[in-house]
């Protein structure tokens, strides 16, 4: 989705989150993401780390990511700050889980039709979010 200027040129809509598509397309990113984890044996490390149900996980990552795109604050408003390393703290997050982490959300995008040039742009920003949650020293 984009909008034309003044002058006629196509322009990326005003936030991420509007580009994506809204709340609707983060929640089947979200949805994705997790139905990805949970069936491909090449998110295994990924899997394990966050326990027996996906639920709670789900819908957290969907309130945040809302609210990180430029939507509407639900993770905040029921949570606070996200705090993120902090409350991923109890979780092994090693390169294996980053780049296990990194691969699953860019599949579920090229899955649900993010567009490319924001695809790109969310790449670089969960590359360096994730790599900044690792608290696992030299793994």
């Amino acid at each position: 989705m984009q909008t034309d200027n003044s002058n006629g040129a196509a322009q990326p809509p005003a936030t991420p989150f509007d580009w994506i598509g809204g709340e609707s397309a983060v929640l089947a990113l979200v949805e994705r993401f997790y139905d990805l984890m949970e069936l491909d044996p090449a998110y295994r490390e990924l899997r394990a780390s966050h326990g027996a149900s996906l639920d709670e996980a789900r819908q957290k990552l969907a309130w945040f990511l809302t609210g990180w795109l430029g939507g509407p604050q639900h993770y905040v408003e029921r949570f606070g700050h996200p705090r993120l390393k902090m409350r991923h703290m109890p979780f092994k997050i090693g390169i294996v889980e980053r780049d296990q982490w990194l691969a699953c959300m860019d599949q579920a995008m090229a899955e649900t039709g993010v567009p490319a040039a924001l695809r790109q742009r969310l790449q670089q920003s969960f590359f360096q979010t994730a790599d900044w949650m690792r608290n696992q020293p030299g793994a």
